[in-house]
């Protein structure tokens, strides 16, 4: 038997139940784990995230933003949904692991960069090898500690000029008490006026020391303060020396980059220019293969047509002889010339002589004219002419 078991969750944790009777998930402090459900822990408790984020100002300047992100899930009422979504999501994971710090990060990340580019840049932090915001901060702190040196000094001058008024009113006072004092008693006049004139040129003598040393201080103050011109000037004069630093870099990796992209930019035209001029010579090329296969398409059908022509001149003498090999061959031999060439070797072998006659035909009893008509027919007249050739003439 299966006893159900009674779970009461922590006071940051709620009971994530699934299983039997409940339909999705059901969240609470304490339940009856009932057989055929399960649950388990999920800590709701804020968990603290410190990035440095990679971002950049309104004015393209990049730098480390230090932010500090504490996240945990919304366990009021009216945002339920949001904890049932976060107990599915995150109960399974260990808030401090990698893997939910990444996540986390990730998701940081891309909203930081969007209000780090709100930020004035007193609130930010320099990136590794970029010292302008510590230029900034140093010359900020010079001016401001400067300052205050400035108004110590002249706080003091005044206290001490003040003090030292106060203390030749006093005995200036005493003095002129003390001389009339010596006047009347001792009654002389004379003695009175001495006393007045020594009084006097203490007086004098006093005021003119006090008159020095003033100047003196006043010296001394022009002194400090033309010290600290100095140093805040030089500061400034090396800000702005680092700024030109690092404009001139930034011009030199500009300069590269645009001689890159001008030599690839030379070396697509050169390779457009080549392409065209195979391209142009291919089709040249072409050109040429289609006149030459033309030409001997041309010549190929007029050897076929003479060809043609000549069997079928063959063909219509063959009809004509009706198969006759010999006068086909007395054809062939007329249509050549060879009986004109036989004709005129005889006629240039017996000089003087002017035959009438081409057939000789020297039969059973000897030489007679003859025209071809006998038993051998037109091929034995011309053997007959080539049989009388050698009593003619001797070779």
């Amino acid at each position: 038997m299966i006893i159900p078991l009674y779970k009461i969750a922590r006071p940051s944790e709620y009971l994530a139940i699934t299983g039997w009777n409940i339909h999705d998930i059901k969240l609470a402090k304490k339940a009856l784990i009932l057989p055929g459900q399960r649950y388990v822990r999920v800590n709701v408790s804020p968990v603290n995230y410190t990035f440095n984020v990679q971002a950049m100002s309104a004015e393209k300047l990049p730098f480390v933003l230090p932010a500090v992100f504490t996240i945990g899930p919304r366990v009021n009422s009216d945002h339920h949904e949001c904890l049932v979504r976060y107990a599915k999501l995150m109960a399974p994971h260990d808030m401090t692991s990698d893997h939910v710090h990444e996540l986390v990060q990730g998701i940081i990340e891309g909203e930081t960069r969007v209000l780090a580019a709100t930020m004035t840049m007193e609130e930010l932090v320099d990136v590794p090898g970029h010292e302008y915001f510590s230029y900034l901060g140093q010359k900020t702190q010079m001016e401001a500690a400067n300052q205050a040196k400035v108004d110590v000094a002249e706080a003091k001058m005044k206290g001490e000029v003040g003090a030292k008024q106060r203390e030749g009113e006093t005995e200036q006072n005493a003095a002129k008490i003390d001389a009339e004092t010596k006047i009347i008693s001792v009654q002389r006049q004379g003695e009175g006026k001495k006393a007045e004139v020594k009084v006097r040129s203490e007086v004098k003598i006093f005021e003119n020391q006090k008159e020095a040393d003033v100047a003196k201080a006043k010296a001394e103050l022009a002194a400090l303060k033309a010290g600290w011109s100095k140093s805040a000037q030089l500061a400034e004069v090396e800000a702005e020396q680092a700024v030109s630093l690092r404009g001139a870099e930034l011009q030199v990796e500009v300069e590269k980059k645009n001689a890159v992209q001008e030599a690839n930019k030379n070396l697509y035209n050169n390779q457009r220019e080549a392409d065209a001029i195979l391209y142009k010579k291919q089709k040249q090329a072409e050109a040429e293969k289609a006149s030459t296969d033309a030409a001997f398409y041309t010549r190929q059908q007029a050897a076929d047509a003479d060809l043609y022509g000549k069997k079928k001149e063959a063909e219509g003498i063959s009809v004509a002889l009706d198969g006759n090999y010999t006068a086909l061959r007395d054809y062939m031999m007329i249509n050549s010339g060879t009986f004109q060439e036989m004709a005129k070797i005889n006629a240039d072998v017996v000089p003087g002589l002017q035959p009438k006659v081409s057939i000789w035909s020297s039969g059973s009893g000897g030489a007679t004219l003859g025209s071809g008509i006998g038993s051998g027919g037109s091929m034995r007249d011309v053997a007959e002419i080539y049989s009388m050739l050698p009593p003619i003439v001797k070779t």
